[in-house]
């Protein structure tokens, strides 16, 4: 699986990418990540990539040339099965999208940054509007991140135990069950029995009844959806 992710903040995007489960996904040879500069593809000596709005409001925008400019380069190279803008205003990014998104082959993610971009790169470039959350961060680098990160964990392969993560929260519309280690007793604090029983029909049904207890308590709407 391929990302190209566009943004005027490339060193931003250096870390998220380089260590755990993403470097061991690249280092497989499962995801390719590509960050594109765009001021490399700026217009003017300056390199600058961003104007302000018309009608006067307060903020600056990133233009359309620069956008467009990347963009259509990367595609001519190949064919893309989503272009994707981080935005507020998006499709609220959740496990659904993430698996959805799992399995295609290329994608490609627009950072906005300042009051975003000009809206003519998502009228007619962009497939994909997502948003992490209902809140506004400084760019889209970080959320960026995020939905990469929730993608590739998914690709066969990535993970060690492929089945863990098909028993994240969220996989089958519940949180997870409470979870635990070694010690069975840490002063005190012990460990449920059901889990030391060794008895799988009893622990899994012990699991599921907690599931249901933990999504009630702290997300009950995923219960009334």
């Amino acid at each position: 699986m391929r990302f190209d992710i566009i943004t005027v903040l490339p060193d931003l995007l250096e870390s998220p990418f380089a260590h755990s489960i993403l470097q061991r996904a690249k280092n497989k040879g499962l995801a390719e990540i590509y960050v594109h500069n765009l001021r490399d593809y700026s217009t003017n000596k300056h390199k600058s990539v961003d104007d302000y709005p018309y009608g006067g409001s307060s903020g600056m925008v990133l233009q359309i040339e620069p956008f467009a400019k990347c963009i259509e380069q990367l595609q001519a190279e190949r064919t893309y099965d989503e272009i994707i803008y981080m935005t507020p205003d998006g499709e609220t990014f959740n496990q659904d999208i993430a698996n959805g998104l799992s399995t295609k082959s290329n994608m490609m993610i627009l950072c906005g940054h300042y009051k975003g971009i000009d809206q003519r790169i998502r009228d007619i470039y962009v497939t994909k509007e997502i948003s992490v959350g209902d809140y506004v961060l400084s760019g889209g680098e970080l959320p960026a991140a995020i939905v990469t990160d929730a993608i590739i964990r998914l690709i066969p392969g990535v993970l060690s135990d492929e089945t863990s993560a098909l028993s994240d929260s969220f996989q089958d519309g519940l949180l997870d069950a409470p979870i635990y280690t070694r010690p069975a007793d840490w002063k005190g604090h012990k460990v449920p029995d059901i889990l030391l029983s060794g008895h799988e029909a009893n622990i899994a049904s012990w699991k599921h009844e907690q599931q249901l207890k933990r999504t009630q308590e702290r997300r009950p709407d995923l219960l009334n959806d």
